[in-house]
Order: structure tokens, then sequence, then C-alpha cells
């Protein structure tokens, strides 16, 4: 895929071999004839592997599993739950805010306020935010699953799981807890919740304090505390 040259060296060696894999191989050709047949894909290509290009393989502290892209014009931006600067905060997104608000902020509204839900300063902080899906089609959510994509996440994942120590991994939602079940839980923190969607959110998610709970592991072993309140 001509979009490999915005990841980052340290996962590019790691990746070499999936690219050439034949399931990749595969999903080119599908995302290639899907564009020839003019289906509008988000987010656009220099976008698919952004968290790869923002977030360095030995940087990575947190992972955050999201499943599939927005499928809205101008909402994805290959960064799971962010959006663009001057993007409406989505749903799920602003319950992750209100979280923040009350795990972290003494329940002050400073998050649920914020107008944008750009997760850039995150990704640069070591937050891996990873969806597993990495395209998807105009108003069709889940149009690109089972086309490949899981079997390259599922690497990546299985990837930092044997390779580094000492990640937390945020699994929200029964999608990711299965997706997660790859991680080997007695190298890494993993920490799981409802997703939090508004049809879930309430079932679990609001007051997991996941957002402080990860702060304390890194703290613990001796790296610095994600900031949660930096967003653009």
């Amino acid at each position: 895929m001509a979009q490999q040259s915005a990841i980052d060296p340290s996962w590019q060696t790691r990746l070499d071999a999936e690219f050439a894999a034949p399931y990749m191989r595969e999903l080119r050709e599908y995302l290639a004839t899907r564009k020839a047949q003019s289906a509008v894909i988000f987010p656009h290509s220099s976008n698919w592997f952004k968290a790869f290009s923002l977030t360095p393989f030995d940087q990575v502290k947190v992972v955050i599993l999201g499943q599939d892209p927005y499928h809205g014009p101008g909402q994805a931006q290959g960064l799971s739950f962010s959006v663009p600067e001057g993007v409406r905060v989505p749903p799920s997104l602003l319950n992750m805010y209100k979280e923040i608000d009350s795990d972290l902020n003494d329940g002050e509204p400073k998050m649920a306020a914020a107008r944008n839900g750009c997760l850039i300063p995150w990704a640069e902080q070591g937050v891996f935010l990873l969806n597993s899906v990495l395209t998807v089609e105009n108003g069709q959510a889940a149009s690109h699953q089972g086309r490949g994509w899981e079997t390259f996440t599922d690497n990546v994942i299985r990837q930092l799981s044997d390779e580094r120590d000492d990640l937390v991994f945020l699994l929200w939602g029964s999608y990711a807890q299965k997706k997660g079940q790859v991680i080997d839980e007695k190298r890494h923190h993993v920490l799981t919740a409802p997703h939090p969607s508004p049809l879930s959110a309430h079932r679990g998610f609001m007051g997991c304090r996941h957002f402080s709970k990860t702060n304390q592991w890194l703290q613990e072993h001796g790296q610095a505390p994600i900031d949660w309140f930096d967003v653009r």
C-alpha cells in the first residue's frame, strides 16, 4: 500500500511481512475495486495508518482499541474515537470526556464542554488509538469488516503484547474484549468496561475510572502519566 511511507520506521520493520502477506494483497485489491466502483472510503488513504505514524512502537504506553472508523463525512482520521478539529464531538467520545471529568476533575465539566475531539495529543503521548478495521464506506457502518484488516490488527496487538511489557490495554465493549484475548495479561494491565456508546455507557463505563487507573499503573511502572485533558 502506498500509504506505508507514513508509518514510523519502528512499526515499518515489524509490519513489512504483514504487507507482503496474501491476505493484504487481497485487501489491497478489494479496496482498489471499491474505489474504481466510485465507493467513498473513509478515512482518506493518507490517514489509514495514522496511528502508526504518530505513536512509534517503542513509545506505546496505552492501547485504546476501537472497532471501525466513523462513517460520516469528515469524521474519520485514522485514530480510534478521534475526529479532526472543528468536527462535532461524537457521542461515545463525549461520554469518554464526561468520564475523564468525573474521574480526574472532580466532576467539573471541563472536558464535557470541549468543542473538539481531536486526540492527536494523546497519540503523541503514547496512547495507541487503534481501530480493528481501518477503513469504512460512507454511511455504511462495518462495511469493510471481514476483508483482512482484522488479521492485520490482531497481529499488531500480538506484537505489542509479545515484544513490550507493562502496557495498559483499554478494552471497551465485547468486541474489543474478544479481540484482546491475544494479550498476555501476565505482562500487561488489561482494563475492561462496557463501550462508551450512549447505548451501553450507563452499564459500567461511566464510573470505571480507567483514566486514573491507567495513570496510576504508568506511574507505578516508572512512566509519565497521560495528560487526558490535552485534546485539540
